[in-house]
């Protein structure tokens, strides 16, 4: 696999390609997803959940990020890997600066950053230090205790007004990605048609640019709660490989995610 970068991204949004992606923690996994050429890695503070075993994200560190951002780097030296910042590592522009030089020292192409046009300042101050910014809005697992819980949002018209606004906003100030989490599939639609830049759904429908699953959803181990928009791969395929590969060939198709894994509004 040739390197992935974002012009890669912003072509095949051009052009109506569909896109898949994956979360990865280490080495071996890594390697593994880009053998199947998988073009676009997320190093997730979900490691929190799926590797710690917290019930949140919100104990994940920076130390940790950078961690496993080097070791998913190694095993996967192609693709275009994503790093989130965790809980309260960006609470202001010059921590995101910081936090940011460190993740991508160890190998992320792009931050990830969870929030709407509050962190306008931060992104534009991120991007012209030469960060680019991968935003993430609707159901932000960072919020955990401001929602109530792991809820869809956008659901009435007036928050999904924000959300549209909030990733115009963040467009505006440089966001180059767009991770759009629980929310209606309509309002997935309008959001990924109103911005030039790729949008990747997690429980948004398939209208958006490219997919995300967390890997252990897409291998069935979740344990406990299984979100409503995952699915196992592994279980007509008989092995992780092919899983992540039928994974892939769904998404391009456009048959996953269908709408039982989706949100009407």
């Amino acid at each position: 696999m040739a390197a992935i970068t974002l012009k890669n991204l912003r072509q095949w949004k051009s052009e109506g390609q569909k896109f898949a992606s994956l979360t990865a923690y280490d080495y071996s996994f890594a390697r593994l997803f880009a053998d199947q050429e998988i073009p676009v890695l997320l190093v997730g503070d979900s490691l929190g959940m799926t590797i710690q075993g917290h019930n949140s994200t919100l104990p994940v560190t920076v130390d940790d990020m950078v961690y496993h951002t080097r070791h998913v780097r190694q095993g996967a030296p192609d693709v275009l890997l994503l790093t989130d910042l965790p809980f309260m590592s960006y609470a202001t522009p010059e921590q995101a600066c910081q936090n940011a030089a460190r993740v991508m020292q160890a190998g992320a192409n792009m931050v990830k950053i969870e929030g709407g046009a509050w962190l306008v300042e931060t992104v534009r101050l991120l991007t012209e230090r030469a960060v680019p910014v991968c935003g993430h809005i609707g159901l932000t697992p960072q919020s955990v205790n401001i929602f109530g819980g792991y809820q869809v949002q956008g659901k009435t018209e007036q928050q999904a007004e924000q959300l549209l606004n909030d990733a115009l906003a963040l467009e505006a100030a440089g966001m180059q990605l767009l991770v759009l989490e629980c929310v209606p599939i309509s309002l997935a639609e309008r959001i990924t048609k109103a911005l030039s830049i790729p949008v990747i759904g997690i429980g948004a429908g398939p209208h958006t640019d490219g997919q995300i699953l967390v890997m252990q959803d897409m291998i069935g181990i979740t344990s406990g709660y299984v979100p409503k928009f995952a699915k196992n791969f592994l279980t007509d395929t008989g092995s992780i490989s092919q899983a992540a590969a039928e994974y892939q060939r769904q998404v391009q198709a456009g048959t996953f995610p269908g709408a039982e894994h989706s949100f009407k509004g």
